[in-house]
């Protein structure tokens, strides 16, 4: 049931140092540690004065505990914020965002559910594509929005879940910026309590 090759569907690269930009915002969640890490070296050794205009906020989870942020340290960027969840980051973003300067360019680096948010409101302060840079790491787990009550659901991992409004949705490829999610529509509509074998696919 799951269609591929939708366009709608990000694609995504290893994240590499934008010389372009004056200012450099670098977020991350959990094992997006280490893509921000090799992006910062990739700075030191093109630009080493970028440091003074670059500020990293990072979002521990509980396999990437506050520890891994001592390397951030060390690197004497000008800022240093560190999460222990996602909401208050956004919320620290999103006020961020509004007084950014022009030549501000952002890094995003985590799962896709999480750089999803982070890129929703990148989007929403009409920042370009070539200013915001994002590298997938980690779980490969799902925001999905049911179509049918508008409820979205977190970690999905597997091709059918069920929603809070009791339907069950094939999860498609289906992938929606404005919501940061994929779209989950009814999979037995036509023949309730029809369905295919619930299988773990993004894992």
């Amino acid at each position: 049931m799951l269609i591929t090759g939708i366009r709608s569907k990000p694609i995504y690269a290893p994240l590499q140092p934008d010389l372009g930009g004056r200012y450099h915002l670098m977020v991350g969640y959990g094992v997006g540690a280490a893509p921000l890490s090799r992006l910062l070296g990739d700075f030191d050794r093109a630009m080493p004065e970028s440091k003074a205009h670059t500020r990293i906020w990072y979002v521990a989870d509980a396999a990437a505990p506050q520890a891994n942020t001592e390397a951030f340290r060390a690197a004497n960027i000008a800022e240093l914020r560190s999460f222990n969840a996602i909401d208050p980051m956004l919320s620290d973003l999103t006020a961020a965002m509004d007084q950014a300067l022009m030549g501000t360019r952002l890094y995003v680096a985590g799962p896709e559910s999480f750089m999803g948010l982070v890129m929703r409101i990148a989007h929403g302060f009409n920042l370009a594509q070539d200013e915001v840079r994002a590298e997938e790491c980690g779980t490969l787990a799902r925001r999905v929005h049911c179509i049918h009550c508008r409820e979205t659901i977190e970690n999905v991992r597997t091709n059918i879940v069920q929603c809070g409004c009791s339907r069950w949705l094939v999860v498609r490829d289906h992938y929606s910026r404005r919501l940061a999610a994929y779209m989950g529509v009814m999979i037995d509509a036509e023949a309730p309590g029809e369905r295919p074998e619930i299988k773990e696919v993004f894992l």
